[in-house]
């Protein structure tokens, strides 16, 4: 999670150290080992380092193999000995400590930006080509780690925070209305090139941007795989074939150093913690592993953290419960939400963040059990579907039989869909927010934002299980990683995703959906004697209630109806419109109305640091836990 950042002068000016060196303020906080800078004509890069792997001990960046080509990323590589093996073949060499920086300009230079097709893993990174004078840039498939720039008219200006870009001075504070729509409608961009800020985009999950003389341009490098299939003979190779991979995935990011875990007391994370500690077991190493389950106040008859405690008692790791407690709904948000890049819908922001704050203390990394219900996502119907298609009657029939003993029923099509996607009738959309500025609604196109924000965006679609792959393409992905980064948390701690190991990826969305994914049984069996039985077994529950609606049931709540407004609300929200919160007892429509509040205190955060306006809607300058948050599946 080390900050990064970087200058292009497209006029071939020189990027005077100064300017870096304000970058490298900035950044501080993502990586307070060591601060380098380095420029050579018209570019220069910026690197704070958190030593958070094996291989980053003796790391220093910005980094060159030759003194022509120079590197600055924010990387944590799996598979590497696959890439050093793939290098050798191609006659580059590579000695088995070398940094995931330096491997990727092996990478580059063995098969130049084709070189992303070989790399696993988080990253985002920069690379300066002085020979060709061109910046490449590439950030990972599900855009775990973060990408901003900002094309101007004499620069390009890149960095992993937010804030950095927006230092540069010819950055304007200009707000990006369709971001501040898809804010109030989704409350997350649905765009994922674009940024709230005008002149700030974002580098999509799995592009490339490169930068010469020829200008810009932008490349997708690979997409969601649709088309796998692997069949064994016995069952038990489907779950030996797992268990290799997700022990691989779990090493790779748990190292050798402490690690916390978000522990919740179902499945997933507590296959994440069993895992972690049998292989650190099996290493001869201490444990150095600590388990936070996240509990709310306002949800006394949660059972997740009694869970929690159960897996930690039994893998023998301390837990630590992060209490979410709030008084009121957006509780402290003149300091909470001064450092938010962007405007954020979360009321229990402060303790988001002061959970970091405790975890800090303990460790730089973090693990999560968040992917496993999207990619283990079970469909009878679109399976079934397939194989009726194809033709395959004897394995129609067995996985039908297989599913009515499971489920002691046989599956239903969904008449009424099914209906409505022959006739190519769509499904009529919820009612859209009454309170949004008219002017505002016709400039931005509101009934197509909208229906946007209700659909799921295009993609490659798996034949057998569509509803699992889509949700794979939504941009609640990268608003989740962002939400949990130091560019957010201002803390230095990496939290890392084991579910979302592509070769984990790869291999579970070609898997047969019966019998692996009926209520995850892939993952039951695999966890088998790594768990307590009462937690193997354990049926996906819901989380007891809803935080949101709970606080909208005390009487407190309507002291937000009357908080002070920041005019520029006006510009969005027709605030005589807005409805009463108090008593709102629909999840949805609670998450609906607190928005428009929401970007309001945000708006505000800014007005106490100072405004700066360049004849637009502007705000100032500033530098200053993951729940229970499943992806939604589609509808």
């Amino acid at each position: 999670m080390s900050g990064i950042a970087g200058i292009v002068n497209l006029d071939g000016a020189p990027v005077g150290v100064a300017e870096l060196e304000r970058l490298a303020a900035s950044l501080y906080f993502r990586g307070p080992d060591a601060t380098e800078v380095w420029s050579s004509g018209p570019a220069g890069f910026v690197h704070t380092l958190l030593r958070a792997t094996p291989q980053s001990q003796g790391e220093r960046q910005p980094a060159s193999l030759d003194g022509n080509v120079w590197i600055t990323a924010d990387v944590r590589l799996d598979a590497r000995r696959e890439l050093v093996r793939k290098l050798e073949a191609r006659g580059v060499s590579c000695p088995a400590a070398t940094a995931d920086c330096e491997l990727i300009l092996c990478a580059y230079a063995a098969w130049g930006e084709e070189c992303v097709r070989d790399l696993l893993g988080d990253f985002a990174f920069a690379i300066w080509d002085s020979r060709k004078r061109r910046l490449f840039c590439a950030r990972d498939h599900f855009g775990i780690k973060p990408f901003y720039y900002a094309h101007l008219s004499n620069a390009l200006v890149f960095s992993n925070t937010l804030d950095t870009v927006r230092a540069h001075p010819d950055v304007s504070e200009r707000l990006q209305e369709t971001a501040i729509a898809d804010f109030l409608l989704a409350g997350l961009n649905w765009d994922p090139a674009t940024t709230v800020f005008a002149d700030v985009r974002r580098l999509a999950p799995a592009h490339t941007l490169a930068w010469s003389a020829e200008g810009l341009r932008l490349k997708r490098y690979w997409t969601l795989p649709v088309d796998g299939s692997i069949r064994y003979r016995r069952g038990g190779e489907y779950v030996e074939h797992f268990n290799d991979l997700f022990s691989q995935a779990v090493e790779d990011r748990v190292g050798t150093e402490p690690a916390g875990i978000f522990l919740s007391g179902g499945l997933d994370s507590s296959a994440v913690a069993a895992t972690a500690r049998r292989l650190r077991r099996n290493a001869g190493e201490e444990s150095g592993l600590h388990a936070f389950t996240i509990s709310f106040k306002q949800l006394p008859k949660d059972a997740e953290p009694r869970f929690a405690r159960i897996v930690a008692a039994h893998v023998g790791i301390p837990i630590h419960e992060l209490r979410t407690d709030h008084d009121s709904l957006f509780d402290r948000w003149e300091q909470t939400l001064a450092g938010a890049p962007e405007p954020v819908d979360d009321p229990f922001l402060a303790s988001h963040l002061g959970h970091y704050r405790r975890l800090s203390a303990h460790c730089r990394v973090a693990l999560s059990g968040e992917g496993s219900d999207n990619l283990m996502h079970f469909e009878m119907w679109p399976h079934a579907a397939q194989l009726l298609r194809r033709r395959q009657w004897p394995s129609l029939l067995t996985d039908l039989g297989s599913y009515a003993r499971w489920r002691w029923r046989l599956p239903r099509p969904g008449l009424r869909g099914r209906l409505q996607q022959l006739r190519g009738t769509p499904e009529p959309l919820p009612p859209c927010p009454t309170w949004l500025q008219p002017d505002f609604a016709a400039r931005i196109g509101l009934a197509g934002r909208w229906r946007q924000t209700q659909d799921f965006p295009p993609g490659p679609i798996h034949p057998a299980r569509p509803r699992a792959s889509a949700s794979m393409g939504l941009p609640h992905w990268t608003h989740m990683f962002e939400q949990n980064d130091p560019g957010v948390t201002r803390r230095a701690v990496e939290l890392r995703y084991p579910f979302l190991d592509l070769r984990l990826v790869n291999y579970l969305l070609a898997l047969p959906p019966v019998p692996w994914f009926v209520e995850k049984e892939l993952l039951r069996r695999a966890m088998r004697g790594l768990l307590p039985e009462e937690v193997r077994r354990r049926p996906k529950q819901a989380l007891a209630g809803d935080p949101l609606v709970e606080m909208l049931r005390d009487p407190r709540a309507r002291t937000l109806e009357h908080v002070p407004l920041d005019p520029r609300l006006e510009n969005y929200v027709n605030s005589r419109a807005l409805p009463s919160l108090w008593g709102e007892g629909d999840s949805e429509a609670a998450a609906l109305k607190v928005r428009p509040y929401a970007l309001n205190f945000w708006l505000q955060s800014f007005s106490r640091m100072g405004i700066h306006s360049e004849g637009g809607i502007s705000c100032g300058k500033t530098f200053s836990t993951p729940t229970k948050s499943l992806i939604p599946l589609p509808k």
